[in-house]
């Protein structure tokens, strides 16, 4: 017979709340926005108590927070992986650009999940500050450690790796985010096809 121990289950218990209560944040965040979501509604989605709640987050700021690491954490994984970039350039950011892409028109919860950030990054600009923190500035690092390869002979890594995020995440917003694939419609090949092609005559 396997024994479990009570603080085990405690613990159990503890991250399937967490995640509960995360997943009705996120379901309140979408529907009604930041300034419409409340600690009650969150946890009448999460279907736990409104003690329950504050048990495990201090406040909505703080449970939007949580909310948009976890999110980053998970795209950022899974575009990088944890090890470290390895490769030729060509290949390496042609591979990082793709899944990148992948991920944010694929998901269409992070298109909808952005929609809110930035509709409500005017009335509350640390949201939009957490955002920046959590999501674009690991990346931005990331892609600085491998563009300063000396090999790679890029002057400012830095700058370039802001040029290819910024790419990136303009094609989304205007594609996807503002619906805007018919206005200005382009295929994502296109668009990282042309980036590797900038680095690799950088890297020449």
């Amino acid at each position: 017979m396997v024994r479990i121990k009570a603080g085990e289950v405690d613990r159990d218990n503890s991250v399937d709340k967490v995640e509960q209560i995360l997943q009705g944040a996120m379901q309140e965040f979408l529907q009604h926005g930041y300034a419409g979501t409340s600690m009650d509604r969150v946890a009448v989605a999460a279907g736990v108590s409104k003690a329950t709640v504050y048990s495990h987050f201090q406040d909505k700021e703080g449970l939007f927070k949580v909310l948009l690491e976890q999110l980053a954490s998970k795209k950022n994984n899974s575009i990088f992986g944890t090890e470290p970039i390895e490769g030729e350039p060509g290949a390496i950011l042609h591979q990082v650009a793709t899944k990148a892409l992948e991920q944010m028109i694929n998901d269409k919860e992070h298109s909808a999940f952005m929609r809110v950030l930035i509709g409500e990054s005017g009335r509350f600009p640390e949201l939009a500050q957490i955002c920046v923190r959590a999501m674009i500035k690991p990346v931005a690092e990331t892609l600085t450690q491998y563009l300063a390869a000396p090999e790679l002979k890029i002057p400012d890594p830095e700058a370039t790796a802001r040029i290819l995020i910024g790419a990136l995440v303009h094609f989304h917003i205007t594609q996807n985010v503002m619906h805007g694939e018919d206005i200005i419609p382009m295929e994502s090949d296109r668009l990282i096809d042309a980036l590797t092609h900038l680095i690799n005559k950088c890297a020449d």
